[in-house]
Parts: structure tokens; sequence; C-alpha cells
């Protein structure tokens, strides 16, 4: 299955993640254009597959939402007749991805030192909780704890009450997004220099690059970060508040913003008085301005207040569930949800690619894989008579 002209058609990447993070990173992968050969294990797959409910003739919600354009293989890389056709999959791969934990593929053979030897054109991505290297380099990662251990947690929830993790597992999705960056760049580099090379993620790693602001205020200037539930430790007002028909966001960035809210507000007082007057003011009084906003933003429901500050050039937004998003007519204006031929489910809805390119764009070509789905396909197109892939079949090799 050829990439149809994005800008990595050509490319052929060897799949051997599961779970999120790496799944998440061959995506978008395939998205731009790359063949990803997903190589699950015989008769059980990626783990995902049996996350749920819900699952929708038997397929996980969970895997089909990061699972589109790829092929899945099943074979058993470790059985020796196994490690003979990987080695001919290798041998056809530009980029290999996994995101066992550090050393599961060395103990095999099959870790960087061994593969580049023999294909120094390979780019090899490993994704881990900690990384290839430090003392910590061989605990499992999971995304909750490196979010908790990130320091995420402790910036994220109400004022008064206790630490949350975000509702989605960012941890797992930017470990993902810096692998695929991470490979984008190897590839750049190896068109110059002719050699593959090994990247290592760390999911914690990734986490802790999104504290950005948090970190340099204690790095620099020695202070601690608080939760401030919705709120904004440098930025005020910005926060969700309660309209008379539920809530939405108010996001006031800048003086010349809170002034244009203000008028649009109805309150022209707030802008002189000295507690409100400057940025820095009013992160400092942040409560008296919410006192002072909240039975204001009250009295009207959020179908008013939303077009009104939005024309007045007031950053806001309605606060939607997840259907409401998915039902925009920006998102699907922008072809953020596509429609495939499953093979199981029949048509049904996948997200879009989020990266729009003029010339050679992504694309969302082909449903997420039934277990195995190309196994036959894939082993014939490296010349494995069907005796023989019967016979593995047979044996469980695949």
């Amino acid at each position: 299955m050829a990439g149809a002209g994005g800008p990595l058609a050509g490319v052929t990447v060897l799949d051997l993640t599961r779970v999120l993070s790496g799944p998440y990173c061959t995506m978008f992968l395939g998205d731009m254009g790359a063949r990803v050969i997903k190589v699950e294990h015989p008769g059980r797959g990626d783990d995902t597959r049996a996350w749920g409910p819900p699952f929708v003739k038997g397929e996980s919600a969970y895997f089909l939402g990061t699972n589109r354009n790829k092929e899945s293989v099943t074979l058993d890389f470790k059985e020796a007749r196994g490690r003979r056709v990987f080695e001919r999959l290798v041998d056809r791969a530009d980029v290999l991805v996994e995101n066992f934990r550090p050393g599961t593929m060395a103990r095999a053979g099959l870790g960087y030192d061994a593969l580049g030897s023999r294909w120094p054109r390979l780019i090899y991505a490993s994704i881990s909780g900690f990384g290839q290297t430090g003392p910590r380099r061989h605990q499992p990662g999971y995304d909750a704890v490196i979010q908790a251990e990130g320091g995420l947690m402790s910036i994220t929830g109400a004022a008064d009450g206790p630490p949350f993790r975000l509702g989605v597992a960012i941890a797992d999705m930017v470990a993902g997004l810096l692998a695929a960056q991470g490979i984008l760049l190897a590839l750049f580099a190896r068109d110059r220099t002719g050699h593959g090379q090994h990247i290592d993620i760390s999911m914690l790693d990734g986490v802790v690059s999104l504290l950005t602001y948090h970190a340099s205020m204690h790095l620099v200037a020695k202070t601690v970060s608080q939760r401030v539930g919705n709120g904004h430790a440098t930025i005020a007002p910005y926060d969700t508040f309660a309209a008379a028909d539920g809530d939405f966001f108010l996001a006031v960035g800048n003086d010349e913003q809170f002034k244009r809210f203000c008028a649009a507000a109805g309150l022209p007082d707030l802008v002189d008085d000295p507690r409100f007057a400057t940025n820095p003011a009013r992160v400092e009084h942040r409560e008296a301005l919410a006192a002072r906003l909240e039975p204001v933003l009250r009295t009207r429901p959020r179908v008013e207040w939303i077009p009104l500050l939005t024309e007045a050039g007031v950053p806001c937004g309605d606060v939607r569930a997840v259907a409401e998003t998915l039902a925009d007519k920006q998102l699907l204006a922008r072809q953020m949800i596509e429609s495939v031929e499953h093979a199981t489910i029949g048509v049904m809805k996948v997200l879009g690619v989020p990266i729009k390119l003029s010339d050679t764009p992504g694309s969302v070509r082909t449903a997420p894989p039934t277990l195995g789905q190309h196994t036959t396909a894939v082993l014939t197109e490296l010349g494995l008579p069907a005796s023989e892939i019967d016979d593995l079949r047979h044996d469980k090799v695949i």
C-alpha cells in the first residue's frame, strides 16, 4: 500500500509499536504518504485491540483512533523462521519504530547496534518512559505516572483541590509527535550523510519540555507554580466563566483586549481602576476582578456573549462536549472528519490530517486494519511461496 502523493511517499516504516505513543507517531507518518507496516503478535495484536468498550463489530474504538493508513502483518519475530521474515522486512524498510522497554530489542538481537550495523541507512526510533540512558531507563512508562512525575499534574486542577491529569494521554501523544519529528529530521540528515541514526524519545523528557514558562519561572525566578484551575498563572481575566446557560472561556490576553472587553460588557469603570488597569495588576487582584465579572456575565446566555465579544475582538469560546466539537462546520470545512471503508465495520469516520500542505498534502487513504489483514499480501511481496506462508500460519509464526 504505497502512500498516494504525500511528502513521505516512497518511505517504508516498520512499526513494532503498540498502545498509543508509537501508533500515534506512525499514524502521522502514514498520513503523510509513508507505507507503514504494523507488525503485531499473532492471535493477540496491539494491546488496544482489546481495550473497551466501546467496540464496533468486535473492533476497539480506541485502536481505531490511531491506526489508519497502516497495513497489519502478524509475525512472531522472536521465533527463528519469524526472525528471517522480519529481517527481510527490515531489508526493505527506511524506518523502524519500537516502544518496548529499553533493552528488550537488544536482548533479542534486534537493537539499533545490531540492525544499524547491517543496514546503515536504517533510521531506528525508540520510544520509552524514561529514555535509553540514565538510572531509570529500565522502568516502564505509563502516561498518568509520567504526567505526575513530569510536573503536569501539580499545575492542573482547582487551586483548592487535588492535582489532576489531563483528559487525554498527553505524555504518550507528545512522545509520539516528538518521535515523528525526530524521524523527519533523521530522514533529512540521511539525504546529506547517507546514514541513518538512532532516535531516543523519552516520555518524561517530552512532558518536561511542555512545562516551558512554568519551568522558566522556577529556573530563572525561583518561583513555585500553583494550580489556578482553568485560569492562567500570568494573565487575567483568562478563565472559564458562567453565562446564563452554561460555561464559556474568556481569554483576555493584553490590556487593549481588556479595554475592548470592558466596553462590550458594559464595565467601562474597570479600565480606570488601578487594580485592573494593567495585566500584572489584574493577575494580582484576580479574585476581586472575578467578583466584578461573574454577576455581569451571568446575565446573558453564551449565544449572546460569544458573538458580542468576538465582534469586539475579545478571544472567547463555548465549553463544548466532544460531540459538539466534532460537528463544528469549521472542522468539516477543513476535512478534519473523514470517511473510510473498514474491512469489518464498513464505512466509518475517522479524524482527518491536521497538517495542511499546499503541494504535497497528507491524506486518509485506508481504515485501521484488522489483525493480520495484510500478512499474506506482504509476505508474498517478500517472495515467500504460498506453501511456506501456510506452514508459518499453521505453526502460529504468523
